[in-house]
């Protein structure tokens, strides 16, 4: 694949000379190799891989430790495991280390270049959703308003901080499932919740209830309709809205979720600040 950089970690230099022919038998670049963890750390420092073949058993350190090492230097750096033994014990710790891929000794070229492509092709898929989301939910936030207010609101200090939110009065918590899973949050405060739905339905003094009910509807749509236009541009998305859940009162914190691209923004209304926040994984959901 087009640029692709390959580092072979293995404490046999015979597994790491065919390991190494094999890769570039299926027209792989291998930039490097390692025989233990220190040399592991120095070689993906040097040469900035984009993936890491990694044995499980070497001197010092087993392959998940090494694999943590290595990711401390590229929190996105692909690893597959290649070894003598897959049992589930070995299986269970590469997932709860998040191991790309997993492949037993000895190995087969046309298997290990499948997973490969398998692989990249994931991360090329993501670095696409990473271009669009962003830009799609302020659409939709846009549109939303667009069509129910006839007016356009003016975004802000967007940036990609990960951090917690003290809400405003209202949030909603929206749930993203499909090929990534994902979190909107929309917030505001409670008068400016209470004069979009009062000129939603044109009447004054609204119960609690019906802004409730109001803020999770519009977050409902907003979503609903940014996850439509990502999967417009790319089916294999497949994203999906979860049930709203509305947090509702004073000095409410909503923590912040462990998430691979994260993007903030803030929004001026006819009706006073939107903040909207929105983020993915690389993992797949679990359905």
């Amino acid at each position: 694949m087009e640029n692709l950089k390959i580092v072979v970690v293995d404490d046999s230099p015979f597994s790491v000379a065919m390991i190494s022919k094999i890769l570039e038998e299926k027209g792989f670049e291998v930039v490097g190799s390692a025989n233990s963890l220190p040399e592991a750390v120095e070689v993906v420092s040097a040469l900035k891989p984009n993936l890491v073949t990694m044995d499980m058993t070497m001197p010092e350190a087993d392959g998940i430790e090494c694999t943590k090492a290595i990711r401390e230097i590229d929190p996105n750096l692909k690893v597959i495991v290649i070894s003598s033994m897959m049992d589930e014990e070995i299986m269970r710790k590469a997932k709860k280390a998040k191991i790309s891929g997993y492949i037993q000794k000895p190995v087969d070229g046309d298997e290990l270049s499948l997973l490969i492509r398998r692989i990249m092709a994931e991360e090329e898929l993501f670095v696409e959703l990473e271009q669009l989301y962003a830009t799609a939910f302020k659409e939709a936030v846009t549109d939303t308003y667009n069509r129910f207010f006839k007016s356009i609101p003016a975004y802000k200090n967007e940036n990609s901080l990960n951090s917690e939110l003290v809400s405003q009065g209202i949030t909603v918590v929206m749930g993203i499932i499909g090929k990534y899973s994902g979190r909107m949050i929309l917030d505001m405060s409670v008068d400016s919740a209470k004069k979009v739905a009062c000129s939603l339905l044109c009447k004054d003094n609204l119960s609690e209830e019906y802004v409730i009910n109001m803020m999770g509807e519009m977050a409902n749509i907003i979503a609903g309709n940014a996850c439509s236009m990502l999967n417009k541009k790319n089916e294999v998305f497949g994203l999906r809205v979860a049930p709203p859940t509305v947090v509702y009162g004073e000095s409410i914190t909503i923590s912040k979720l462990k998430l691979d691209t994260v993007t903030s923004v803030e929004a001026d209304t006819v009706f006073g600040e939107i903040y909207l926040n929105v983020g993915f994984n690389r993992s797949e959901c679990d359905e």
